[in-house]
């Protein structure tokens, strides 16, 4: 026997906070202080009503990247010119210091408005470092707010439009009730939209259901569940809904009872008072209105590239095949026009009365109508201006020039640029922004954005741009309570697994003593530990939710569900009750026509009735002659947008490659495994082609997030997706269009000859 006894291993219940779809059980496997290894939910009952909540291969890769020899140790300060990276070790003493300086500076200077904390997700605890940094600064005077998200802008915006909200979903557990699935965009075998959303559409199949995938690529989703794949050109979603709708009111299938009781707008006879003839959705859709052509599948097929016989089946299963769920990702909303297609989803939904009835589904956003109240650090921001998450580099450029015209709200203009950053646990500063060099460009020079605070756990694209850097606790350091993006399923507690390593602190540790120096403790933490505000969380949630358990059992078990008697089926008491319950719009009916949008007098771009706009950059686009391809940006399972991207198990699981179709890559005479160099006016990216039939010609993809890393030449050699996109907000949402770019691509030689 060994007289040294060495710690028994430890089992430490806990999840994640970085903004994955999903929120599964980790448990940590602690020996001597350390990590060993990782496993998921493999204890708890796993019944068909609550199935374990398990996790994929970035839960299983949190020890790699916890243990990383690149993360972050020490407060730093920048010594090159900003963008370079270089960095020398200072204090934190030092690091809060100056922070503060700036702060009361710049408040002092410019005011409120010239603060901005940043877009970020890369903690989406209830009590991540964003959180009490809005607390701080709302102590302090306020700053710059942002809204909208980068993953779902567009169709956040655009949905209420139709239904007055947009939380348009019912409970996936109803799809096992659908006779038809259609997914547009939607890939939750790789993005994992929401925990054990693959494992309900596979019980629908099993029940029954056809499902269709709707895709540019064929996907994870389409290979494992999918009866019939339709590859469609990116943007041209509005396209194909429009020419099913034509067939469906060609052929008399439409549900004109539902029309007629629910709707506004849909035909000449149910339009709001005042509206010149010819601008009803039906008139629109069958050429008789302002718009002279007719929206058949052979006008469709040109656009979308699907064949228009395709169209039709596909347009007669839907209507005929009830109830049917056509369920709308993100992805086709990230475009140039990219609040069409959630409201075009809505007005077939309609069409068809596939809405408020079991196994049905309104689509549009599809953000859950089911929510629970968790409570949340209060924070009161006396600031009142705020743009859209995606204007901040025209807020740094010209603030005092935007105005309601450029998205924003709260005051009639911006009374200053943003002068100081704070980019807390996010990488939307250059990696996750559009147009990357042009963006670098713009954070490099002082005279804008004069002092950048960045908190992460590595030297990421962000990251180098900061003026102070300083280094975070990983989440298997800390203890916070997180939701997933299906919230009122369950919500789960991270329990700390290890202790904080080198000189890494949590968020609340240093901003209250960056409070301090700012004169604000007492306020900012009310004499509360981090764990007195976690209990507040839980005892805030108990009042909303009287069944809710106590802080200790929370934290011991570490997940509460709740618990439900039978799926939530999204206006469903609209549909019963029209007299009682009204649709949260304007008119309490179904919007097909949205006055609000045509009081804003932008039919070219913003029309009242959900239309195809054909996009810049688009197939249609006269740009096509020089940069012929649409290049897309598809979610990979090997990262979480650019988390995990220098994590060397990740790179053996996908490899960071170029997809291209057959027929694209033997017209350029590249072979799969060549080096080749995808291009346009605005960057160049090297990276290996991975030529595959499962990529519709005439469209190649590069899997988002890999880190931007330019080359001497400026020549991004990783494979970030921002290099080729269009700085160009959209224009309701004023959103990222990132999947709007059109490229050229040739081999590596090649382009070696051109340059």
């Amino acid at each position: 026997m060994n007289d040294i006894m060495l710690q028994e291993e430890t089992i430490i219940r806990t999840s994640g906070s970085h903004n994955c779809g999903g929120r599964c059980i980790v448990k940590a496997h602690v020996k001597d202080g350390q990590i060993v290894r990782i496993t998921s939910d493999d204890e708890r009952p796993d019944t068909e009503k609550r199935p374990q909540l398990r996790g994929c291969l970035r839960c299983r890769a949190y020890r790699s990247y916890l243990y990383h020899e690149d993360r972050l140790k020490y407060p730093m300060k920048r010594i090159g010119k900003r963008g370079e990276g270089l960095f020398e070790r200072i204090s934190w003493e030092e690091a809060l210091d100056t922070i503060a300086d700036h702060t009361k500076r710049i408040m002092t200077e410019y005011g409120p408005e010239a603060i901005y904390l940043s877009y970020a997700t890369g903690n989406a605890g209830k009590t991540s470092e964003q959180v009490w940094m809005r607390r701080l600064l709302a102590l302090y005077g306020g700053y710059l707010d942002y809204y909208g998200t980068y993953s779902s802008a567009c169709t956040n915006a655009a949905t209420p439009y139709t239904y007055g909200t947009a939380n348009t979903g019912s409970s996936r557990e109803d799809w096992v009730n659908s006779k038809l699935i259609i997914l547009m965009g939607f890939n939750p075998a790789t993005t994992i939209h929401g925990t054990n959303t693959a494992y309900y559409l596979k019980k629908a199949k099993d029940a029954g259901a056809k499902i269709i995938c709707i895709d540019p690529l064929y996907t994870d989703t389409a290979i494992a569940l999918a009866d019939q794949w339709i590859p469609i050109r990116p943007s041209t979603d509005s396209a194909l809904l429009d020419a099913m709708a034509y067939v469906i009111i060609t052929e008399n299938l439409q549900n004109q009872s539902f029309l007629d009781t629910y709707c506004l707008g849909f035909d000449e006879d149910h339009m709001p008072a005042g509206i010149p003839a010819g601008n009803s959705y039906k008139s629109y859709i069958l050429g008789l209105g302002i718009d002279p052509v007719a929206k058949t599948p052979a006008w469709a097929e040109k656009s979308t590239g699907i064949p228009r016989e395709v169209i039709v089946q596909l347009a007669r299963e839907y209507a005929l095949n009830k109830p049917g769920a056509l369920i709308q990702g993100f992805g086709p909303q990230r475009h140039a026009y990219g609040e069409q297609p959630p409201r075009s989803g809505a007005a077939l939904a309609a069409m068809t009365g596939n809405i408020g009835i079991k196994g049905g589904w309104a689509s549009g956003c599809g953000s859950p109508c089911r929510k629970q109240f968790v409570g949340s650090i209060p924070i009161n921001n006396p600031c009142n201006a705020a743009i859209s998450m995606y204007m901040w580099p025209l807020a740094i450029e010209k603030g005092t020039e935007l105005g309601k015209k450029e998205g924003v709200r709260g005051v009639d203009k911006l009374s200053a640029n943003i002068k100081l950053i704070f980019n807390l646990a996010g990488n939307c500063l250059i990696n996750q922004h559009s147009d990357t060099n042009g963006t670098a460009e713009l954070l490099s020079n002082e005279n804008l954005a004069e002092f950048i605070v960045v908190s992460d756990h590595f030297l990421t694209s962000s990251a180098k741009f900061a003026d102070i850097l300083l280094p975070g606790d990983n989440f298997m350091e800390r203890e916070d309570i997180v939701l997933p993006w299906s919230a009122g399923d369950y919500v789960l507690f991270m329990n700390k697994a290890v202790d904080t390593v080198y000189e890494c602190r949590n968020g609340y540790d240093w901003i209250s003593d960056l409070a301090g120096r700012l004169e604000l403790t007492a306020e900012f933490t009310q004499g509360r530990t981090l764990e007195d505000w976690l209990r507040f969380i839980v005892d805030e949630t108990c009042k909303e939710n009287p069944g809710f358990p106590s802080y200790e059992e929370f934290k011991e078990k570490g997940v509460y569900d709740w618990e439900y008697e039978e799926p939530a089926i999204a206006f469903k008491e609209q549909i019963e009750d029209p007299e009682h319950h009204p649709f949260p719009t304007p008119s309490g009916k179904i919007e097909f026509f949205s006055p609000r949008l045509w009081e804003l007098d932008k039919p070219n771009e913003v029309p009242a009735i959900p239309k195809y706009l054909s996009a810049w950059e688009g197939p249609e686009d006269p740009l096509r002659s020089t940069y012929p391809l649409q290049c897309i940006g598809h979610h990979t399972k090997r990262r979480v947008h650019s988390m995990f991207d220098n994590n060397d198990w990740m790179e053996q699981a996908e490899a960071q490659v170029f997809w291209i179709s057959v027929y694209d890559a033997k017209k350029r005479g590249i072979k799969n495994g060549e080096k080749v160099c995808i291009y346009n006016d605005r960057g160049k990216v090297m990276l290996t082609a991975k030529v595959t039939p499962r990529i519709m010609p005439g469209v190649v993809s590069i899997p988002q997030g890999g880190w931007w890393s330019p080359d001497k030449e400026g020549i991004d050699q990783r494979g970030c997706i921002n290099t080729l996109t269009k700085y160009q907000p959209t224009p309701l949402a004023f959103a990222n269009p990132q999947h709007t770019n059109l490229v050229e691509v040739v081999k590596q030689d090649q382009m070696k000859e051109k340059t």
